[in-house]
């Protein structure tokens, strides 16, 4: 008996790739009578894919479902090309979604699935985070992403197709060695003999998010004690020494990843070495993760680096992932920091009571050359802009929704 986890009763988005887990997910949420839109996302990757897209269109015309094709045009593309697939397949569904109207999709992962990313992370030296998996719900912009068949095992979910008389297709990649996933798969099998099982390290990655839930509420009340994020973004951290150092690095890299808008963290030695500097009670000024750091009376202060933000463009809703900007007539108005420049065209900018960091890397308006406005520096008479979440938005970022 195969058992979806839970789902809210609201209208879902299916992202079916026409493989065992996808389909199967397909035909079980139809079963129970979900309401449904489904997206394939063909990656142009393989000859074989466009027709795999029919057949899975074919499949949801006979279940009355709405069916998409979403096409990834790849570039010309160096790297990771695993990794840039599935973040286009990412941002490709999320876009669907929102013009269908969704707000969750739910993805086929196993729990084989999550074995092989727990025994992955754990041979890339992942700590408590990592070692938690993959999470059944997971909140990102506009769509929560959810996984009711991490309990569901891969060969239980091909038995039940055959069962349905429903066929699915193989991705010959799943058998291709030189990626580290089959590399994963083919090494449970000789692990299982010895208790290291997919069941067993599913169990762990629960264990492990036990875990990271009581460091999470940790790392909020002390991040409610000691942080403070000014309206020009600005946050200042003040007794960070009593805590534990776990606590104390998921403080800093959460604040980091924050002021950045990165959404990761930076890696972990250079993150240890800013904590130490933050610990060791002299002045310092450093760069990490798109963020200046340094240590003033009122404790460790983290702003922008202006470096790291886009130059000047078009005025958009969101600037720079944290700054939410709504301006009724903004053709003729371009966006960037104020920067060292802007500033000093901001006579007043002291009556601000913002720092000087700040405000060179808040948003600034533009026009022909010249400064229009500067909101937080008390320049020009624009509103509508403000800081997306403020500071209860950097405490809700601290935990893992």
């Amino acid at each position: 008996m195969i058992t979806l986890g839970p789902l809210p009763d609201a209208p879902l988005g299916v992202a079916i790739s026409g493989g065992g887990d996808s389909v199967a997910l397909l035909l079980l949420l139809h079963k129970a009578g979900f309401k449904l839109r489904a997206a394939t996302v063909d990656h142009r990757l393989r000859p074989a894919a466009a027709e795999e897209a029919l057949g899975v269109a074919q499949l949801c015309k006979k279940l009355d479902v709405p069916h998409e094709v979403l096409v990834w045009n790849a570039p010309d593309f160096k790297g990771n090309l695993q990794k840039a697939a599935r973040e286009a397949r990412r941002a490709l569904l999320a876009a669907w979604a929102k013009r269908q109207g969704l707000r969750d999709i739910v993805l086929g992962h196993t729990l084989d699935d999550q074995a092989e990313t727990v025994l992955m992370r754990l041979a890339r030296g992942s700590g408590v985070d990592g070692l938690a998996g993959m999470a059944a719900l997971r909140r990102e912009a506009d769509v929560t992403w959810h996984r009711p068949l991490l309990e569901a095992r891969r060969a239980d979910l091909r038995a039940y197709l055959l069962d349905a008389g429903v066929g699915w297709v193989e991705d010959p990649s799943n058998d291709d060695v030189r990626y580290d996933r089959v590399k994963a798969r083919h090494a449970l099998d000789i692990l299982a003999p010895l208790g290291l099982s997919s069941v067993r390290l599913a169990e762990t990655a629960a264990h492990m998010r036990r875990a990271r839930g009581a460091l999470e509420t940790a790392t909020l009340d002390l991040a409610k004690r000691s942080v403070r994020v000014s309206a020009a973004g600005e946050m200042v951290l003040a007794g960070l020494e009593d805590a534990p150092r776990e606590v104390q690095l998921r403080l800093l890299a959460g604040a980091l990843g924050w002021v950045s808008g990165a959404g990761y963290r930076p890696r972990f030695l250079a993150l240890e070495g800013l904590l130490g500097a933050c610990l060791s009670g002299a002045r310092f000024g450093k760069t990490l993760h798109g963020c200046g750091i340094s240590r003033k009376k009122t404790g460790i202060v983290i702003n922008r680096e202006v470096a790291a933000i886009p130059a000047l463009g078009p005025v958009e809703k969101t600037w720079d992932r944290r700054w939410e900007i709504n301006l009724k007539d903004t053709n003729k108005l371009q966006i960037r920091a104020l920067g060292e420049d802007g500033l000093r065209c901001c006579t007043h900018w002291r009556d601000s009571e913002h720092s000087r960091a700040a405000l060179m890397a808040s948003p600034s308006f533009w026009q022909g050359g010249l400064l229009q406005a500067a909101p937080m520096a008390q320049f020009g008479l624009i509103l509508g802009v403000k800081l997306v979440g403020g500071e209860k938005g950097f405490y809700n970022s601290l935990i893992t929704h």
